[in-house]
């Protein structure tokens, strides 16, 4: 049951509190309504890509309290600096490499090496932000394929009974989504016009924002060969091979595994969201290892199946470098 609240102290507090523990929460910021989750927590932010049925992974900006918080999570260069100064708190999104004493994981990053910070202007999202005292993912709050939502009324109409709460905070004044700049490359690139121009920006930096040079820091879906392991993936294994480790789903290839043979499961019990919870996790515990192949056990293509799947096949592609 979705619980929709005036976001009064009370209702934020009663907010937090569910952020803490895993919960989802729809809040107002100056742009959409996003659906908040914990983004340290990846068990959390599998959520928020099982309420909106998103079809991919893709990176979800991290919403923090303020500056010191996003240089924890975010190696933010002179140039994202000046931005900074000019337009947060606001609707500016800056991508730049995630910072060694960041906290946001992994599945809220897609795997990336980089990470999405802002900080948001509306009050609500600050009051919010402070009372968690963690760094919030937050994607818009609406079913994927849907127009973002600028009222609560719009977060119900499609995500009731499937968030823990949504606190309305009236219409949103941008209407709009935030603009994301990218600092992972020679040259700071647009990756998604929105509510601050690029003249603006390009005015602060005293320079053109470029195209990203690499697809893949748009996120996922732009690359066929991308969140590889160095282990090579053989995928809807339904045996194991010599030298082969496993990446199981519901047990179905530790039954067949001898004794010795490293498997990570999944989801030892089917379940797709604790199964999104520890992809990337478990791919990088496979390099941490320094295991070779690896055999995949098959993922029911349905729900977050078909998102768990493909990333398995762009991890399994053939190297392009």
């Amino acid at each position: 049951m979705t619980v929709v609240l005036p976001a009064d102290a009370a209702a934020i507090a009663r907010a937090a509190a569910i952020l803490r523990e895993g919960g989802l929460v729809a809040f107002p910021t100056e742009t959409v309504y996003g659906l908040g989750a914990d983004a340290t927590e990846a068990w959390a932010v599998a959520r928020i890509y099982d309420a909106k049925d998103r079809p991919s992974f893709n990176p979800l900006i991290a919403h923090v309290a303020d500056l010191d918080a996003a240089r924890r999570e975010a190696a933010l260069p002179e140039p994202a600096l000046r931005l900074v100064e000019a337009f947060w708190p606001g609707a500016l999104t800056i991508v730049a490499p995630a910072a060694p004493s960041g906290s946001v994981c992994d599945l809220a990053r897609a795997g990336l090496p980089s990470v999405a910070v802002r900080i948001p202007a509306h009050p609500v999202a600050q009051a919010l932000l402070a009372a968690v005292g963690r760094p919030i993912a937050a994607p818009s709050a609406n079913r994927s394929g849907h127009v973002s939502p600028v009222t609560a009324a719009h977060v119900a109409e499609d995500l009731s009974g499937r968030v823990d709460m949504i606190l309305d905070g009236g219409r949103t004044p941008a209407g709009l989504e935030s603009t994301i700049v990218s600092f992972c490359e020679d040259s700071p690139a647009l990756l998604r016009p929105g509510a601050v121009a690029r003249e603006a920006i390009e005015k602060i930096l005293g320079e053109k924002l470029a195209a990203p040079e690499r697809a893949e820091i748009l996120g996922p879906g732009m690359t066929p060969s991308h969140y590889a392991p160095a282990a090579r993936l053989r995928l809807e294994a339904h045996e194991l091979e010599e030298g082969e480790a496993a990446l199981d789903f519901g047990g179905r290839l530790a039954a067949r595994a001898q004794a010795g043979v490293f498997v990570l499961d999944l989801s030892p019990s089917g379940d797709l969201v604790e199964a999104a919870a520890n992809l990337f996790a478990y791919l990088r515990e496979f390099d941490a290892r320094r295991i070779a192949n690896v055999a995949v056990a098959h993922v029911p293509e349905r729900g977050l199946g078909e998102a768990i799947n493909d990333r398995l096949r762009r991890a399994s592609a053939p190297r392009l470098d």
